[in-house]
């Protein structure tokens, strides 16, 4: 149903948005909370220190599935057509962080896959769906029953639980919740609704994404947010977490103009896909990676208190452009200004000074490492 109001698509969860209080945007066609009541600080600070609760429900999820008397290994080996990662190592039960790629060497979307066992999963972001599901049919031969079974799950929402308390919490409902590594995902009931519960997330914080039939999806959310620790998030939180660890966001950082070398990403690109190529913009992506890229991607830190917002182009101490900051905000748990940009390479090390353009002027700040903060995703020793 389309929401009158926002002119996006309603999520399972807009009427306990509406309840809670949210402020209801339109976010890549979808209607979603902006914020709750106690606004964004409040909503970052309380994933920081306990728990969060995020819609995720309008992001893309896709399964792939063997067409005839084909395996799951078929699949995979399909898959690498269109993303450099290595799929066809990935085990059941565990997640991968890929992209897919154009025929020029940039970035199509960023996504992840997870082994199901009997299928591969993959999530997509909202803003790229249809142009991926145009790519992935493409290669397909232009169908969803070709080489393999191509199957858009529009009756699932997905629930982000992230913060130090979001394993605590979920274990109260599904103890084994708490054993499952980072990047590793499996069926758990929670009070008799099965769900897939994939340790993951896209804030720096220990989390889960948490999919499940849409009927059933306010029953989990009001169940999980009768935990004391944990507490709505909307979109403007879960974009400055996602700054602070220094995520990049697809339409920000991640464009069709941009390769993953220069995004940073080469580590999702392992030696065999390097050496044997066959994914879009091959030729363009290891040789970037292999030699240099002619721009990276870096954290900016403002000298002031005032934040550098996105679109502020990056000058040298001479004036020269060097830059452009592609997401700009204020980072509540490093309580000062943070910043994600690309410049050009040899002005990329740690520590450069620079010059943001500003409705004030020229603001000086410099290349700063990033995570602004420490990821924490939970690895069993």
């Amino acid at each position: 149903m389309i929401d009158p109001d926002t002119g996006g698509l309603r999520t399972p969860l807009f009427d306990l948005h509406t309840e809670l209080g949210g402020r209801m945007v339109n976010f890549g066609g979808h209607a979603l909370p902006m914020r709750y009541g106690d606004g964004t600080v409040a909503e970052h600070r309380s994933t920081r220190t306990a728990a969060g609760l995020f819609d995720v429900s309008h992001m893309g999820i896709v399964e792939l599935h063997p067409a005839g008397t084909g395996e799951l290994g078929d699949v995979a080996t399909w898959l690498e057509q269109c993303a450099p990662g290595s799929i066809v190592s990935l085990a059941p039960g565990r997640m991968r962080y890929t992209l897919f790629t154009t025929a020029a060497g940039g970035v199509l979307d960023d996504l992840i896959v997870s082994n199901l066992g009997s299928h591969l999963r993959i999530v997509i972001n909202a803003v790229r769906t249809g142009a991926d599901l145009d790519m992935l049919r493409g290669v397909n031969g232009g169908s969803d029953d070709g080489s393999v079974r191509i199957r858009v799950r529009t009756d699932v929402a997905l629930l982000a639980l992230q913060g130090p308390a979001a394993a605590p919490v979920l274990a109260r409902w599904v103890p084994a919740a708490a054993d499952l590594a980072f990047m590793s995902t499996a069926t758990l009931s929670i009070d008799g609704v099965d769900c897939e519960v994939s340790r993951c997330g896209y804030t720096g914080e220990d989390g889960f994404e948490i999919a499940m039939p849409s009927s059933e999806a306010s029953h989990v959310a009001q169940l999980l947010l009768g935990s004391a620790e944990v507490a709505p998030a909307g979109l403007g939180a879960r974009d400055t977490l996602r700054l602070e660890a220094g995520l990049p966001l697809v339409g920000h950082e991640l464009t069709e103009t941009t390769t993953p070398a220069e995004a940073g990403l080469g580590w999702s690109i392992p030696k065999r896909r390097r050496a044997e190529g066959g994914f879009p913009g091959a030729d363009v992506i290891t040789a970037q990676l292999t030699r240099s890229a002619p721009r990276q991607r870096v954290g900016v830190s403002a000298e002031g208190r005032r934040p550098i917002r996105d679109g502020a182009v990056l000058a040298d101490a001479s004036g020269n452009q060097i830059g452009m900051v592609t997401s700009g905000g204020f980072g509540p748990t490093v309580d000062a200004p943070v910043a994600m940009a690309y410049v050009a390479t040899e002005h990329s090390a740690d520590g450069t000074e620079m010059f943001a353009e500003g409705r004030k002027g020229p603001e000086p700040c410099r290349i700063a490492p990033l995570p602004f903060t420490e990821h924490r995703y939970w690895r069993p020793t």
